[in-house]
């Protein structure tokens, strides 16, 4: 028969595991006779856990929701997802920040030595953005293992799978050498996890994206971290999704006149700038990754709309007109496309 501390232990995960138990189960499951069972529920009572009585034939127990939070108890890779967890919260910009770096200290006080140092390693940065895709399964052990040479400061090397056919990740590692880098940050973006680094080999910056990723050990030897472009990791991992230098903002970049109130296109806008001209009619400066791409962004308004410059956003929008024409018309209904891809 297991310690009363380790009995305690083991009931109350099982009465987290789900709504309810009955009083035999729990009995059964934890080899003791139903009265032991029920004074190891008083003891968890003592301690804070607000433990409900069910009666009837198959009567039994049940955790309930307290005016309290009691004590929790975790396994390891519980623990190390909630630590996980509240570091992205942190960076959030829900107003909760303060409050999940707070929670964060405390559950890094009450860890174990070895769970501690496993979340030491391990810095994550989220970069804000809307997820627009489903998330990809990372992981956590090559999460840990990229944590560990970042907070290291060590050379790893990885297998980096390419990218199929249809943009998912799963193409055939043994068809590409092994990447050699120094890891800077860990960062998620838009639902994905990315490893910011210097590629040795290209002799640049890269982002990597973690799903892709087959670690190789052992690593490689320290390294002095490089100044990373862009002043901050948000602002470095911004600027390559939108396609520019480094230097932050789209490389693409023009202004119209939309005949919309100002407060309609706000609530479809996340990075412009409006300005409001009258009741009916704002300015809209607006950032892309090509001028084609800025163009249809600016038709999805579906209204009236002077372009203000520059010429590159104008002939832009002449040249889509003319492709929506040819599509539009009897000779390009087929829906073919040049069946190109990123």
């Amino acid at each position: 028969m297991q310690k009363t501390s380790a009995r305690l232990l083991s009931l109350l995960s099982l009465l987290q595991a789900r709504r309810d138990w009955p009083g035999a189960l729990l009995a059964d499951r934890l080899d003791v006779s139903p009265r032991t069972v029920r004074r190891d529920v008083d003891r968890l009572r003592e301690l804070g856990y607000p433990i409900v009585a069910t009666k009837g034939p198959d009567g039994g127990y049940r955790l309930d929701a307290g005016t309290q939070l009691p004590p929790l108890l975790f396994d390891d890779d519980q623990a190390v997802a909630l630590a996980v967890a509240l570091q992205i919260a942190t960076t959030t910009g829900a107003g909760i920040e303060e409050a999940a770096a707070r929670a964060l200290n405390t559950v890094r006080q009450v860890m174990p030595a070895r769970l501690r140092r496993r979340i030491e390693t391990l810095r994550v940065t989220a970069v804000e953005q809307p997820v627009t895709r489903p998330n990809r399964q990372v992981d956590s052990g090559v999460l840990m293992t990229l944590g560990a040479a970042v907070h290291a400061r060590e050379v790893l090397r990885f297998d980096y799978a390419p990218a199929s056919p249809a943009g998912t990740g799963d193409g055939d590692p043994s068809e590409v050498p092994p990447r050699r880098v120094q890891p800077h940050h860990l960062v998620t973006w838009s639902g994905r996890w990315y490893l910011v680094a210097w590629d040795l080999d290209r002799d640049d910056w890269r982002t990597f994206r973690v799903d892709r990723i087959t670690p190789r050990t052992p690593t490689g030897p320290r390294f002095t971290p490089r100044e990373l472009p862009g002043g901050t990791v948000a602002a470095f991992v911004t600027s390559r999704f939108q396609g520019s230098d480094g230097s932050g903002g789209w490389p693409c970049r023009g202004e119209v006149i939309l005949d919309l109130p100002a407060a309609v296109v706000l609530r479809h806008t996340r990075e412009g700038i409006v300005e409001e001209l009258g009741p009916d009619r704002c300015r809209l400066v607006l950032g892309s990754w090509s001028w084609p791409g800025l163009a249809a962004a600016l038709g999805r308004f579906d209204a009236d709309m002077k372009v203000v410059g520059p010429t590159e956003l104008k002939d832009a929008f002449a040249h889509l007109a003319r492709r929506y024409a040819n599509a539009a018309s009897d000779g390009s209904t087929d829906g073919s496309t040049d069946g190109s891809t990123d």
